[in-house]
């Protein structure tokens, strides 16, 4: 059987495995229950996809979403590999071939929703079917206090104990409290190899800012990249409907998402997307886990994300495929407002609200942070980097002062108006406006009246959000969104500890901002680029998939940058496995080269890009040689495509090994052999 790095080559096309994929991999390969931790777009579902085919017998897959599934069904099948899914949406062709791939023992991967195993016959079934394997996908659902909690994976440990099979489960989220949960809930008394990845997706550039005209911010940076797949998440419904339309009047391909929407145009918009290039949706959370589309160029949030481990999961949507992606976070006072309610109006025990309080607290730090953003997203989760050169922050480092003495004259009018009012309120009395509010509870009488005039109101806005984002002050939901201190207020107050504040924003506070244009490949390949994606929507639409299940952004981009002539050369390109080779490498190879690649025999094909290839190729030319004698006058005589194919990957030392090929009788050792044997060891 071959070996989980033979296959990674020849079936998917990657020269080297991912950082920790390999660990990961040997261990599920091994049959050791397993809990990897991987980063969205770490390369999760190769590792129980390897193992499936590595080991003996079906692996079932217990997967969210059908579109999700079915998405990575396409992906396998393009690459030659037999597998299917179970799903109400499968047509009764679909459905057929898998049965018939259970009963003749062909299938690898059998993917299938939690809520399937509420089937009475479905643990007959996967008795019958040769399981060796559960890889669970998504598998924080379990989790009953998670942000994606589905009843149904409550089930997945009773399956595991009645097949009696090793169990693997992966997910992005690094909550110390929900993997705990997972363990306990999927694996019994089993205590699982636990794989903690790295979170770093030095790919993506990551920004915030602050709310200032969001919609046309929105636009400003669609604009920007427009042709690129992207995602736009909203808080609300509303939302999406109407900046979806705001896209299509700015001449983009753009449409909405969310849970409100009938079942069919919510998947005509998850296969919309999954198939066209440049399309941006304008989606609620609900789009999430079904969107497995590799080159998704950006991911706005017009809203603030309600922690930091949905804005991580939601950012990491972009750039699955490695190449350079952005993201945009939106956020103001009114965002912090919202989350803050959520938290206190949930139904959840006081214990999850302080946590979810300091989740959010993690998000606003991110958001209002006054150095690289990756480092701060980094060590939430427990990892250190240097400054990474690729956000916001980075390119443009901010601009500080101490905010000491603002930040006091705004907790001193929170204390002396007894926190009893918002942000406007507070900036009114700040500023010395007599508003009929001011003066009708004499706050124009408090030492705090007109002593903020060094800003104006869009700037102490500004400065109030940061206070919000460093939860300095806290909306109070009883008392309608009212400021109240909060502890870590106190020392600032009472001049024990200082503060710094981000100058630019203030100053930005009335300013527009444009976003920079960031360009996949060089000024001179991207000619090569548009040619190469538009040969794959040719061939994508042809065949009813989406783009990226021909090739994804990532393999065109190298494609264009390195312009490989021969198929050879085209097999050393990330992506392009054994059967993407055989079904696209010579017509991409001709849109590079501008002329048709020569055919290449079937068998010498699949030792493209290997050095063996090269052997081949050298032990044919000897064999022409000597077809008819050194002299050319004795009998023809050849070996056959498949001989000279098992000669150069096995490399025989000796006449004696030689002669054990398939094919190689003592006639044509005698007449090859010494040549062969020169050709093998460099003679």
């Amino acid at each position: 059987m071959s070996s989980a790095r033979d296959l990674l080559s020849s079936v998917f096309g990657f020269g080297d495995f991912r950082p920790g994929q390999e660990e990961i991999v040997a261990a599920v390969a091994r049959g050791e229950n397993t809990l990897a931790i991987m980063p969205t777009g770490g390369g999760k579902s190769l590792c129980f996809q390897l193992p499936a085919l590595v080991r003996a017998g079906v692996t079932v897959v217990i997967s969210p979403l059908i579109a999700l599934m079915r998405d990575q069904v396409r992906g396998l099948q393009a690459a030659g590999v037999a597998a299917g899914a179970l799903t109400s949406g499968n047509t009764d062709e679909e459905t057929d071939a898998v049965w018939r791939g259970l009963d003749d023992g062909s299938l690898k991967l059998l993917y299938m929703a939690p809520e399937r195993l509420g089937s009475s016959g479905t643990e007959q079934m996967l008795n019958r079917a040769n399981v060796s394997l559960i890889a669970v996908d998504e598998a924080h659902c379990v989790s009953q206090w998670g942000h994606d909690f589905r009843p149904d994976y409550l089930r997945i440990g009773a399956l595991r104990a009645a097949l009696d099979v090793p169990l693997a489960a992966f997910t992005a989220t690094a909550d110390a409290e929900t993997r705990e949960e997972i363990i306990a809930r999927l694996f019994g008394g089993i205590e699982p190899r636990v794989f903690l990845g790295g979170f770093d997706r030095p790919n993506l550039h990551l920004a915030f800012g602050a709310k200032n005209g969001p919609r046309r911010q929105i636009l400003d940076f669609a604009a920007a990249r427009k042709g690129q797949s992207g995602i736009v998440y909203c808080a609300s419904r509303a939302k999406t409907e109407t900046l979806a339309a705001a896209l299509r009047d700015a001449k983009h391909n753009a449409c909405h998402y969310h849970g409100g929407m009938e079942a069919g145009p919510r998947r005509a918009v998850e296969e919309r997307f999954a198939r066209e290039d440049g399309l941006v949706v304008c989606a609620t959370v609900a789009f999430g886990m079904g969107v497995d589309k590799p080159d998704i160029r950006w991911v706005a949030h017009a809203d603030l994300p309600k922690s930091i481990e949905s804005y991580y999961q939601e950012i990491g949507r972009a750039g699955r495929d490695g190449a350079p992606a952005e993201t945009l976070t939106l956020y103001g006072p009114d965002d912090i407002r919202l989350r803050r309610t959520q938290i206190d109006e949930g139904l959840a025990p006081d214990a999850r609200k302080g946590a979810d309080h300091g989740r959010l607290n993690a998000l606003l730090g991110l958001a209002e942070a006054l150095g690289c953003r990756r480092q701060r997203l980094l060590a939430y989760f427990g990892e250190t980097a240097d400054p990474c050169g690729n956000c916001d922050l980075c390119e443009t480092p901010p601009e500080i002062f101490d905010g000491t003495e603002a930040v006091r004259k705004a907790l001193s009018a929170v204390l002396r108006t007894e926190e009893n009012f918002g942000a406007g309120h507070l900036i009114d009395i700040l500023l010395g406006n007599a508003t009929d509010k001011v003066t009708a509870r004499h706050h124009d009488a408090l030492p705090t009246f007109g002593v903020g005039k060094e800003f104006n109101k869009r700037e102490w806005q500004a400065v109030f959000r940061q206070m919000m984002g460093r939860d300095l002050v806290r909306p109070v939901a009883e008392r309608h969104g009212a400021l109240a201190m909060t502890e870590a207020a106190r020392p600032i107050l009472r001049g024990e500890a200082g503060i710094e504040l981000r100058r630019d924003v203030i100053a930005a506070a009335a300013r527009e901002n444009r976003p920079a244009v960031h360009t996949l490949v060089s000024e001179a390949d991207a000619p090569l680029l548009s040619a190469l994606k538009a040969k794959r929507r040719a061939l994508a639409e042809a065949q009813k998939v989406p783009a990226y299940v021909v090739f994804t952004d990532r393999t065109l981009i190298e494609m264009a940058e390195k312009r490989p002539a021969t198929l050879d050369e085209m097999a050393r390109i990330g992506g392009v496995g054994a059967t993407k080779l055989e079904r696209y490498g010579a017509l991409f190879v001709e849109v590079i080269t501008g002329a048709a690649t020569q055919e290449m025999h079937p068998v010498r094909r699949k030792l493209a890009g290997r050095e063996s290839g090269a052997l081949f190729d050298r032990l044919a030319e000897a064999q022409l040689a000597l077809a008819r004698g050194p002299l050319g006058t004795d009998k023809y005589l050849s070996c056959t495509n498949a001989t000279l194919r098992w000669i150069a990957e096995r490399k025989p030392a000796s006449l004696a090994d030689l002669e054990r090929a398939p094919g190689m009788d003592a006639p044509r050792t005698e007449r090859f052999g010494d040549s062969f044997l020169g050709v093998l060891h460099g003679a």
